[in-house]
């Protein structure tokens, strides 16, 4: 498996993972019925950076890296992943997890912080802390889960700098 940082051209390879994603409707609180237009804005055009995991030309799993907030704030930046259905369990959200905390430094960012970590996503809410973030808040029935109803968002922190 590769990482790497993804062309534009790439967001055609991405989409399938992005839209599968936005239609469960169980992680992001992107609209369940978004554009590829609206997605490709998203996921390639807002963030500073975008990358992918990548097998025999395959897309794996991808994550985006943006400063979390402007200005006095931006030396904090924020995530997002995806992983392929098919490509779950195998360690892919761990390889971008700790490839995305590496490029942050690279990018001069000091901290990460993760807004809105669905506390029904069982697989994220168990990685993250493995990675070194700690739960710092937690916003009661802010993600409105299309199973279960409004559930938890976990907000998660990790300093970067030495």
């Amino acid at each position: 498996m590769e990482i790497r940082k993804a062309t534009e051209t790439d967001f055609e390879a991405i989409w399938p993972t992005f839209r599968a994603v936005a239609a469960e409707g169980e992680t992001y609180p992107y609209p369940r019925d978004v554009s590829f237009e609206e997605g490709k804005r998203i996921w390639m055009e807002v963030p500073s950076a975008t990358f992918l995991a990548e097998e025999n030309g395959a897309v794996l799993g991808t994550y985006y890296i943006k400063p979390n907030a402007p200005g006095a704030g931006a030396h904090v930046c924020n995530c997002g992943y995806m992983v392929a259905e098919n490509a779950r369990g195998r360690g892919i959200a761990t390889a971008m997890g700790e490839h995305s905390q590496q490029v942050a430094r690279e990018m001069g960012f000091k901290a990460m912080q993760f807004n809105l970590i669905v506390t029904t996503n069982t697989a994220s809410v168990k990685l993250w802390p493995k990675l070194g973030f700690e739960i710092i808040g937690c916003l009661p029935k802010a993600f409105k889960h299309p199973a279960q109803g409004y559930v938890d968002a976990l907000v998660m922190y990790k300093w970067l700098a030495g």
